[in-house]
Order: structure tokens, then sequence, then C-alpha cells
């Protein structure tokens, strides 16, 4: 969390992981447990990247995690635990505008249980 972010400021995490089943895990345990108020899990896609010098290619799963600032850590935390990868992809991304409808729920949702 950057020291502009508010514990309520809503988030994305990005991530991917290589299959459907490892995807509905994560997404179940992160919204069960107050985590994420929604996952999003996309079509499989073809990530093509360097590792070990090497280039690779592989069928990924996307995941779009809704979330708040203040969860933040905890979700990333839970991605690496059940994450396959040495170096899973994480990404944070700031949310600059919602509805205030829908910013009022995804808060209530991520609540401390």
């Amino acid at each position: 969390m950057t020291a502009m972010q508010n514990n309520d400021d809503l988030i994305i995490v990005m991530t991917n992981v290589p299959d459907v089943m490892l995807a509905k895990h994560i997404a179940h345990e992160l919204v069960e447990i107050g985590l994420a108020a929604c996952v999003n899990i996309g079509a499989e896609s073809l990530s093509m990247y360097m590792w070990q010098d090497t280039m690779e290619g592989a069928s990924e799963i996307p995941l779009t995690i809704k979330t708040v600032a203040g969860r933040q850590q905890a979700v990333i935390d839970a991605v690496v635990k059940a994450h396959p990868f040495d170096v899973p992809e994480i990404v944070v991304l700031p949310v600059i505008g919602s509805t205030q409808a829908y910013a009022d729920w995804v808060r209530a949702q991520c609540k401390q249980r």
C-alpha cells in the first residue's frame, strides 16, 4: 500500500495461474474469507516471457481480484502461498473511479472478519 492510499481505497490485484482449477481455488478462498469482494477468472491465454535466459510460452488463466488497499498484503500472501511459480506475477492497480454503490459493496465484502 502506498502512503497516499487509505485502507478502504479500492484496488485491483492481477495475477495469472497455470490452470482453471487453481484459479477457482484461489478465487473461492479469497472471496470466502473476505479478502476480495469478487474475482474474475478470465479465458485461457498464451503468455510469452523470458525465464532463466530461455524464451518460454505457457497457457495461463488471468485473475482480476477486486479488494481494498487494507487487504492488499493479505491478498498477495494468499496468492503467493497457493501459486506454484517461483515468481508469480502479482500487480496491484489503484481504482481511480467507481460508482458509490459498487465501492460501498466492495468495502463491505472486504471488512475484517
